[in-house]
């Protein structure tokens, strides 16, 4: 073999060589035919994607348990000729299903004044409700449906809510079907009416038709009934939302008032009828006022009484003392010790039934 063949050879080897490597190379990895080129990592062991945060094993066991309602009311007002038949009007809002025998919580204002109310179940089915009862001083109501296989809402005893904790309000907002909004408890403890109850403030957007859906913790419990927006008038005078600021009853207060309703058809609460603000420099409330014909006036309580203790309970604050005195039964009798002109006296009350229309009166 000649020195030229020798050559020959010795340049072909590295050549084919080359080619067997490519040709390997492109069956195994087929990128290469697209010319995207070697990836340096791809002998490395892939990072693993953080997991996403999310609620949505917290939804799953708590939306379908809430409800839209849709109440229907004869209006018969402006009728110009008697032949003509009365105006419907349909009333929007949500509720929760909060028993297996077809139990749900709702607003009070949702179903006012009803001649029907319809549920429209997650599931598609659409029944009529039956109003068992209600409360006007937590806006609350409670319906019943007669239909199977109901999603309950996740529930328990003490939801210890704190300031900070995330919170979704689940509802039917402007009828657009059932939505989640999210936020925070801005405020727990924030007085309710005539202090008979602490609202819940959270920044969670509230619309026309969540009234009476579910306020959820982040893992799915309910913690309230969301109730209504925070309202104020503009510069001319007109009634507006205020953004950011929403309210909620408390579920432990909502089941109470629930399981009453059911049970006695009402809520009943007791009432001395009085009121006062707690002592700056020192424990008890001052009274700063006593209703006419109450059980206080009866009992001889008089402004600027010092209340000192109830029942032998020392008083703390006004708001936990008028709450004590209202979930007392009517027809109970109470020892109440108060200071008056540097004298200690003590009196006994009988514990009368609250009336809403008091509230007006007072």
């Amino acid at each position: 073999m000649n020195i030229v063949s020798r050559i020959t050879i010795a340049l072909l080897k590295p050549i084919m060589l080359g080619v067997v490597v490519a040709s390997i190379l492109l069956l195994f990895f087929p990128e290469f035919r697209q010319g995207a080129g070697l990836n340096i990592n791809i002998f490395k062991p892939s990072e693993a994607i953080p997991q996403r945060v999310s609620y949505y094993d917290a939804l799953a066991k708590s939306a379908p348990a809430v409800v839209n309602i849709y109440s229907i009311s004869l209006d018969n007002r402006n009728r110009i000729f008697r032949n003509r038949a009365p105006f419907e009007r349909t009333s929007l809002g949500s509720g929760v299903i909060m028993s297996d025998d077809g139990y749900l919580l709702t607003c009070y204002h949702v179903i006012q004044n009803a001649d029907s109310i319809y549920v429209a179940l997650q599931d598609r089915r659409l029944v009529q409700a039956q109003l068992i009862g209600f409360d006007e001083i937590t806006d609350l109501a409670v319906l019943r449906v007669f239909a199977e296989d109901l999603a309950v809402i996740p529930q328990m005893e003490n939801p210890d809510l704190r300031v900070g904790d995330v919170v979704m309000a689940i509802g039917n907002p402007l009828d657009l079907g059932q939505t989640i909004t999210s936020g925070i408890v801005s405020r727990t403890g924030r007085d309710g009416f005539a202090n008979f109850f602490d609202f819940i403030q959270t920044d969670a957007v509230l619309n026309q038709g969540n009234s009476g859906g579910a306020l959820v913790d982040s893992n799915g419990y309910l913690v309230g009934i969301t109730n209504a927006n925070f309202k104020t008038l503009d510069n001319r005078r007109r009634v507006t939302n205020v953004d950011g600021v929403n309210f909620a009853v408390p579920y432990t207060l909502a089941r109470k008032v629930m399981e009453q309703v059911i049970s006695d058809g009402k809520v009943t609460r007791g009432q001395l009828g009085f009121s006062g603000t707690e002592l700056e420099d020192g424990a008890g409330i001052i009274v700063d006022r006593v209703l006419a014909d109450s059980p206080a006036a009866a009992a001889g309580l008089q402004v600027n009484d010092v209340l000192l203790s109830v029942d032998g309970i020392e008083v703390a604050d006004a708001a936990s003392t008028l709450d004590m005195i209202a979930e007392t039964e009517p027809g109970t009798e109470m020892t109440l010790v108060v200071t008056r002109d540097e004298r200690t006296i003590s009196m006994t009350v009988q514990v009368g039934e609250f009336d809403v229309g008091s509230l007006a009166r007072s």
